[in-house]
């Protein structure tokens, strides 16, 4: 655990040095081939640095933060595109923390209606994440396709929990909020609201203008649409496998690739879809839609989803890290004075 940390520290300090330096040249290399070439060795580092790091809790939020979004955000940035580029140029300050962050750059600073609730909402997630993962203890006795639900659970609570974690240092310190992450997708009414308006948002407005805005502009005309749907899916898929292999060093299967090729097709069917029903007033009461979408995303992940995470044991090592870190941190706590 010691060495791990070490590590985890170093990887973060590295990453942090590195933005120093993309913040250097932005005012020196004017967007385009020549900044892509100076920051390709950022992104390098960002790929590899990630490699350090063999457990769950912290090798995937950082493959999460720096090789998927941070690259990502790197790549915009290189033409002048995406949160990193601002007029005026951005502090320091902020520049590394929206690069290391999945961060929105707006001051809030103080507490509202709506901030209450999330606080309230998130300590509810909190005390259903630490139910969920004790429910493991009788894993022998529960079905496995309850098992599948209670992984689904787990995914969702555990990113949204991780992303505000991550909120609270950088809001305190820069009054930066974070990009909202999840908007409660158990809540959507369709594939289109879950997967653009209601899960992982951060990701789906990078996905946006990096995938989906350049494919409709190229593919043109009719199918446009629909074709940068399907990218954006794949796209994401193969970031999935990307963050798979880092945590696993596994040798991809494709499986999590599929469900987010199958996801896009459908999401591309249903908008043409609801175009059409729309021009005929038909609309599918909420009631119905929402069990539909909600019950289509937990079957897929428990066929296409989690079969990978199961067979590589990635499961079971982050319930067992659970337990580690209690015991870790237990070791320790005679010894503060």
């Amino acid at each position: 655990m010691e060495i791990e940390i070490q590590n985890f520290i170093t990887i973060w300090l590295t990453a942090t040095a590195s933005l120093i330096f993309c913040h250097q040249i932005a005012a020196r290399i004017p967007g385009g081939a020549a900044r892509l070439l100076s920051v390709l060795p950022v992104i390098y580092i960002f790929t590899a640095l990630p490699l350090r790091l063999n457990s769950v809790h912290l090798g995937g939020p950082t493959v999460f933060y720096l090789v998927w979004l941070g690259n990502f955000k790197l790549l915009l940035f290189s033409f002048n595109q995406g949160p990193l580029v601002s007029n005026p140029p951005l502090s320091l300050l902020h520049f590394v923390s929206i690069g290391l962050f999945p961060i929105k750059p707006k001051q809030t600073l103080t507490l509202t209606p709506n901030s209450e609730r999330r606080i309230f909402l998130l300590l509810v997630k909190c005390v259903l994440l630490a139910g969920v993962v004790y429910s493991y203890n009788y894993r022998e006795i529960i079905h496995p396709y309850f098992i599948l639900v209670l992984y689904c659970c787990h995914v969702y609570l555990g990113v949204e929990l991780m992303l505000a974690v991550t909120a609270a240092p950088v809001r305190a310190v820069l009054g930066l909020e974070i990009e909202p992450q999840f908007d409660e997708p158990y809540l959507a009414t369709s594939l289109q609201d879950f997967w653009g308006r209601r899960w992982n948002l951060m990701v789906s407005a990078i996905l946006r203008h990096t995938v989906y805005h350049p494919v409709r502009r190229v593919v043109g005309g009719r199918w446009s649409q629909a074709a940068a749907i399907a990218a954006t899916f794949l796209v994401s898929g193969l970031m999935h496998e990307v963050v798979y292999y880092y945590l696993t060093r596994a040798v991809p299967t494709w499986e999590v690739t599929w469900f987010f090729v199958l996801h896009g097709v459908c999401v591309a069917v249903e908008v043409g879809m609801k175009k059409a029903a729309l021009r005929r007033g038909w609309r599918l009461h909420r009631a119905v839609s929402g069990p539909l979408t909600v019950g289509f995303a937990a079957v897929t992940s428990g066929w296409l989803f989690f079969p990978q995470v199961i067979r590589s044991g990635l499961d079971l090592k982050a319930i067992d890290e659970y337990s580690f870190l209690v015991r870790w941190i237990g070791d320790r706590l005679p010894a503060i004075p």
